[in-house]
């Protein structure tokens, strides 16, 4: 494979839609940076899936952008990351950021207190992912986690400031207000979505870490210090892969871009 080239693009893959959140903030973060995006709508869900097949499926991914000549990857699927990120590391000739690194990196940055809450679904939750990534930068700190599993199907249904969602979100929370914390992490690429009101709900308690961002931040500095940021000031390229065509894909997909998804293409892997 030849080496990487500033011009070429950055491969940002998710078990489906949720990554798009990843996308939205590299867009605006880095706004000449030419981008393929990969989710793999056919086989999504991977939180109820084994970890042997997690890690299979998302190495194919990973090879795949490989195979686009990506300059970076980024794993914007915190199950995906929880489970097979260090694989994916070992075999990539590419540096490889991953959402959960990224989030552990910047509450630990952000929290004054030592006290960190995460919120994720089950499967990230109980993976401990986000726990051990924090205490591998600093033992020291308190981790909370408490898994939200309403969260994604509400805001596929677009109900990011319905009342059901508020009082879910209040519901959700309750045992985290009662931790001595003062750092909430959004531990899936569904929740940036729903920030508005989670920041109504937290109001002045807590503040709150979005891995997107966390993770657009930490992909501008990787690029800028390896010489690999895109000299070009002209319109990007931005490309869309996924395994499947759900019926309301483009309707999420543009609801979580904040903008048209074009540009997008069926593959089977």
């Amino acid at each position: 494979m030849q080496a990487s080239l500033p011009s070429h693009p950055i491969g940002v893959f998710d078990s489906g839609v949720g990554g798009l959140t990843v996308v939205r903030a590299l867009m605006d973060r880095l706004p000449f940076e030419n981008i393929i995006y990969f989710g793999d709508t056919a086989r999504v869900p991977y939180g109820v899936k084994s970890v042997a097949t997690i890690g299979h499926f998302t190495q194919q991914i990973a090879d795949f952008l490989l195979q686009q000549q990506v300059k970076v990857l980024i794993i914007a699927c915190n199950t995906m990351a929880a489970v097979a990120a260090d694989r994916v590391r070992a075999a990539s000739p590419v540096p490889v950021l991953d959402v959960i690194e990224a989030g552990a990196r910047q509450a630990v940055q952000v929290s004054q207190s030592g006290g960190i809450g995460v919120i994720g679904t089950p499967a990230t939750i109980n993976s401990n992912a986000y726990a051990r990534a924090i205490h591998q930068l600093d033992p020291r700190f308190r981790v909370y986690s408490q898994a939200c599993p309403l969260f994604v199907p509400l805001v596929e249904e677009g109900w990011l400031e319905h009342p059901v969602t508020r009082l879910t979100a209040q519901e959700y929370l309750k045992p985290v207000f009662v931790e001595q914390i003062d750092t909430l992490v959004l531990g899936c690429t569904h929740y940036p979505l729903l920030k508005p009101l989670l920041l109504d709900v937290v109001g002045t308690r807590m503040k709150l870490v979005d891995s997107a961002l966390s993770i657009a931040e930490q992909t501008a500095e990787l690029l800028q210090s390896n010489g690999l940021a895109n000299p070009v000031h002209q319109a990007p390229d931005y490309r869309y892969y996924v395994t499947d065509l759900p019926v309301k894909f483009q309707t999420i997909g543009e609801r979580f871009l904040g903008r048209s998804l074009n540009r997008l293409e069926l593959v089977n892997l």
